[in-house]
């Protein structure tokens, strides 16, 4: 039984979901745990709320929906394109204005014309809210993880480093530490000085046995986790990532990057004009970039009033291209968000690469901007 109540306007949501041909979908409450703990991102991975099944099967509270509306397409082998909207609770610890909430929202999955997918997503998600908040102006702020993860590339920088980046893609701060200790790389330290002369002989099978005979003397190699191979590789690339360093004009170029913040209306030329400057070949990202621009453009939409950032990101690991966040006007609550998710179906289990992307409504957070628009309006009338 639901421990909130279901907002007035959800059958005004699920009529429109309808309307915009999609099939409605619902998952279970408990969910497996895994996908959610392997793909789901740091932030929300702190906030599931975890149990066992009888036989110690690691479970959860739902915490999203698009895992389990992924999963339930794999399950039952639908063919795509399919659209799937839903509507329900999720869970989550130490979530500003509750742990139960209900989302609602939109997963697409299977359309090969990106461009035009993605528009649609960000389209539906901006007609949606104003249905719901007749009168309120948004603010639209757009990312694309792909466009970062080519400028990565282009820098040539170990595939390590490439990866703790774009790993970090969406949180500033944990960017902006990554990139000092790029720029600054400091000793690891506790390293044993016969170790460390052993990775930088390059002896790979004499580390392999140093490693094996220290196991085998202190007791740890009966309950290892990891082989001695296993050890010695990740000792290896740990030293690797601590002694790479970013040259200066590397490192102003990823600064240079993360600071563009402009309307998408001017976001090609800007992007163009970096990768000229900065010397980097950035070819299918931009292309695709310039794609959604011009589908968002035959869409109807503002895009003078979508702001590009090239920083922005969502708190969510298995984004692989657009992300957008959707507010009204001068307040930060985030009312609609989502993005594209093209590796997830594989992830999960999918015997064929789908193409995804997708958005969610909070639903609390729409009404309470519904109650705080009335209240101006009254106000305005009296």
């Amino acid at each position: 039984m639901a421990l909130i109540n279901m907002p007035d306007f959800a059958g005004e949501l699920l009529a429109d979901f309808a309307e915009r041909k999609t099939a409605r979908v619902d998952t279970p409450v408990i969910q497996p745990a895994e996908p959610f703990l392997d793909m789901a991102g740091e932030d929300l991975r702190r906030r599931i709320f975890l149990t066992e099944s009888e036989t110690g099967a690691s479970l959860c509270l739902r915490p999203e929906f698009t895992i389990p509306v992924c999963l339930r397409h794999i399950e039952t082998a639908t063919g795509t394109p399919k659209r799937y909207s839903y509507l329900g609770e999720v869970f989550r610890q130490r979530r500003e204005g509750g742990n139960e909430f209900y989302q609602a929202g939109i997963e697409d999955l299977g359309d090969r014309n990106v461009a035009s997918a993605d528009a649609r997503a960000i389209s539906d998600a901006v007609e949606i809210l104003d249905r719901q908040l007749r009168g309120e102006r948004f603010s639209v702020t757009l990312g694309d993880q792909a466009v970062f993860e080519a400028v990565v590339q282009a820098l040539g920088l170990p595939g390590g480093w490439q990866k703790r980046l774009i790993h970090a893609f969406g949180n500033i701060e944990q960017l902006e530490t990554l990139l000092e200790k790029l720029a600054r790389p400091q000793p690891v330290a506790g390293l044993a000085p016969e170790v460390r002369a052993l990775i930088a002989s390059g002896d790979e099978g004499a580390l392999i046995a140093h490693i094996d005979a220290t196991m085998q003397a202190t007791g740890y190699s009966s309950n290892a986790s990891r082989s001695p191979a296993e050890i010695a590789r990740r000792l290896k690339e740990k030293l690797a990532l601590a002694e790479t360093r970013l040259d200066d004009g590397a490192f102003l170029v990823l600064k240079e990057f993360l600071s563009l913040s402009v309307p998408l209306s001017e976001a090609s030329g800007a992007l163009a004009g970096f990768a000229d400057a900065a010397g980097l070949k950035l070819g299918a990202a931009l292309s695709q970039f310039d794609s959604r621009v011009a589908a968002l453009r035959n869409a109807g939409l503002d895009i003078a009033g979508i702001t590009y950032r090239a920083a922005f990101g969502r708190p969510l690991d298995y984004y692989t291209g657009l992300v957008f966040e959707v507010a009204v006007e001068g307040s930060s609550a985030v009312l609609a968000g989502g993005g594209r998710f093209d590796r997830l179906m594989t992830l999960l289990g999918a015997t064929e690469h789908i193409p995804a992307v997708g958005f969610a409504l909070w639903l609390d957070r729409i009404e309470a901007a519904r109650a705080d628009a009335a209240v101006r309006q009254g106000k305005s009338k009296a």
